[in-house]
């Protein structure tokens, strides 16, 4: 059993962050709930939980539970609404010469089949007593960059390819394609992580396969012997 929480030490500790990382679960369609998970009072977008994750909180999210019908249909919790398949919703927003920009954009966007989980369930990684499938840290791009070769190029070297777009940095580009791919993956934040939630303008986003969290840290405590400090000691000159 990984010890989530000397993870989640490790990772704030030697990348600085102001938060913890974010564990989250899938609840595949026809898994049991988990029992003593609140559920939020009210309605959340999936980047909302996790925000509210990354201070301490602990929500399990059923479909009905999600705000955000974009994510959610990303999430695989319910087929995407004719409004957004179509463009409509998102070129009403101003982010897209037309609405066949839009559409297209969701055409492409990766997503897990519809129906197919039953909720999401978001923790503090900390706090985690559960199989998390994802792991999501907000924070700078500084922080975040140590991430990167601890995930990848320090064992395999390399370069690292990054998929994003203008929408969907939390549900998309931070969950399901580390879930689906296998890869890590950083995004920028978008429009609607920004306009609802209390991320900073110079903060980002990674998400990652949880079962590479004890080699992430083994490898953050290998950056931190040289590299990490060594880099953060120029910055200061």
């Amino acid at each position: 059993m990984v010890d989530y929480e000397a993870c989640s030490k490790k990772m704030v500790e030697i990348l600085g962050l102001k938060n913890e990382p974010v564990a989250i679960k899938l609840i595949k369609k026809g898994e049991p709930l988990p029992e003593g998970v609140p559920e939020p009072e009210k309605n959340l977008r999936h980047c909302q939980s996790i925000m509210k994750a990354r201070k301490g909180e602990c929500l399990l999210m059923p479909q009905n539970k999600h705000a955000c019908p974009v994510g959610a249909s990303a999430l695989g919790l319910m087929p995407t609404p004719e409004k957004v398949a179509s463009g409509q919703f998102h070129f009403a927003l101003g982010m897209f010469a037309n609405e066949e920009a839009a559409k297209h954009t969701i055409e492409v966007r990766p997503s897990l089949e519809p129906g197919s989980l039953e909720a999401t369930l978001v923790c503090p990684l900390s706090k985690v007593k559960y199989e998390p499938d994802v792991i999501v840290v907000v924070g700078t791009p500084e922080q975040l960059y140590w991430l990167m070769p601890a995930a990848s190029t320090y064992d395999k070297g390399g370069r690292i390819t990054i998929q994003t777009a203008s929408f969907q940095a939390s549900c998309v580009d931070s969950t399901v394609l580390p879930y689906t791919t296998g890869v890590p993956n950083l995004s920028m934040g978008c429009y609607g992580c920004r306009r609802s939630t209390d991320i900073a303008p110079e903060e980002m986003m990674l998400g990652f396969k949880a079962d590479q969290l004890p080699h992430i840290v083994e490898v953050l405590e290998k950056l931190q012997e040289k590299a990490i400090p060594s880099c953060r000691q120029g910055q200061a000159k």
